[in-house]
């Protein structure tokens, strides 16, 4: 089944022809190979260039990266076509952790950090992988992180272990975050990312961390007096704590509006299987469980899709975004795990299998609800923004 993709009335010129050239293709030449396009490199080249040749390569980069140059806003209504297809994004040059390192390149990186590490990674030269998460620190308190760097001279020498370090198997380079310690700074002010590759003496990738029941590349590693150059630091000492809230609070974003386009995904499957599939007498689609299952599912994507846009649109006019970004976080990834669970439930057997894609998106919803900062934490912030407004300006304003 292709997407059905039309022009918005309501969204600009640019925008609208953003959409359905992405539509357009991943109906002509991601769908139609979706299962073997991946064994075939020539395939998958095809594609890269078609996608360099609409203007639509890297769009979270500046051209002078070698990116499109999308807005925020333009960039998120492009994710929610590029997940209908799972794994079209690396055809289009995004997907994580190397879009969330180029930007941090871009943001904190010197021009000369971004000529040796943003440019190759962007060109499909190197690989990266990002690596905070700790085993034995909780990750939604950056505060307990416990692996250091330890200036010597015109070198950081880091020490620590890490785990969840995605990309970890293939990754040329690693971006860090230590505890360079200052005793004048708070706890967040310590914090620091520093670029270590993977080559370098004391980085030691002790496993894939097996995820759902297999080995997955989010990687473990142990650094062991690591040494590299001061030059290898990105912005200032104490600025890492900054750095990774701007990389997860657009990377939110961007992860709601790709559930949203696998939700699409998964409704289109469910809807063509309660019209095809015959049992007890009659189709799927005329028994009232099932009308039920297609109209909470349409709820869900739509409200889903909503929050997240009015996110999008908040941010990209300069507005403060937290309470939104953690509302979305939250409800986003708990309605695309119940809009998959009900395809599936619908698909039978089929629905596990690796035939379709519902298992990998089952699986991924669920992750969600845990990566990027728990439900709960994100609750908590609610809540938080939400009584500190009371104080200061009584009832909340829910149309700004």
């Amino acid at each position: 089944m292709h997407m059905n993709v039309k022009p918005i009335p309501t969204l600009d010129e640019r925008i609208n022809h953003i959409r359905t050239t992405t539509a357009r293709l991943i109906n002509e030449h991601i769908l139609p190979h979706e299962r073997d396009i991946w064994a075939n490199p020539e395939q998958v080249a095809k594609v890269k260039q078609l996608v360099k040749e609409a203007g639509l390569w890297a769009p979270h980069l500046p051209e002078e990266y070698g990116g499109s140059d999308l807005s925020f806003l333009e960039h998120a209504y492009m994710n929610e076509v590029l997940a209908y297809a799972p794994g079209a994004a690396s055809l289009f040059g995004v997907v994580a952790p190397n879009s969330g390192n180029q930007k941090i390149l871009l943001k904190y990186g010197t021009e000369e950090q971004r000529r040796k590490w943003l440019v190759p990674l962007t060109e499909g030269k190197l690989q990266s992988a990002f690596s905070m998460t700790e085993p034995e620190s909780a990750g939604s308190d950056p505060r307990s992180i416990k692996t250091t760097a330890r200036r010597e001279g015109e070198q950081w020498v880091i020490n620590g272990r890490k785990w969840f370090t995605t990309n970890g198997k293939r990754a040329d380079f690693l971006i860090v975050m230590c505890r360079t310690e200052d005793e004048g700074s708070d706890s967040n002010g310590r914090m620091t990312q520093i670029i270590v590759p993977t080559d370098t003496p004391g980085v030691q990738l002790v496993r894939g961390v097996t995820v759902w029941g297999r080995e997955s590349d989010h990687c473990e590693f142990v650094y062991e007096d690591v040494r590299v150059p001061l030059d290898n630091q990105l912005g200032q000492t104490g600025s890492g704590h900054r750095a990774a809230q701007d990389r997860l609070g657009a990377g939110r974003v961007f992860h709601c509006m790709n559930s949203i386009g696998a939700m699409w995904r998964a409704f289109d499957l469910m809807v063509e299987r309660a019209s095809m599939r015959e049992v007890h007498g009659g189709l799927l689609k005329d028994k009232q469980f099932i009308q039920g299952f297609i109209a909470d599912s349409y709820i869900d994507i739509q409200a889903a899709r909503l929050m997240t846009i009015r996110c999008a649109e908040l941010m990209e006019d300069g507005g403060d975004p937290r309470t939104d970004i953690s509302a979305l976080k939250v409800f986003v990834p708990a309605a695309f795990e119940r809009v998959v669970d009900r395809a599936i439930q619908i698909w039978g057997a089929a629905g596990v299998s690796g035939d379709l894609p519902l298992a990998g998106m089952y699986t991924g919803a669920r992750t969600l609800r845990i990566a990027d900062g728990p439900d709960e934490v994100h609750k908590i912030l609610i809540a938080k923004n939400i009584l500190r407004a009371h104080e200061t300006e009584g009832s909340w304003d829910f149309g700004n």
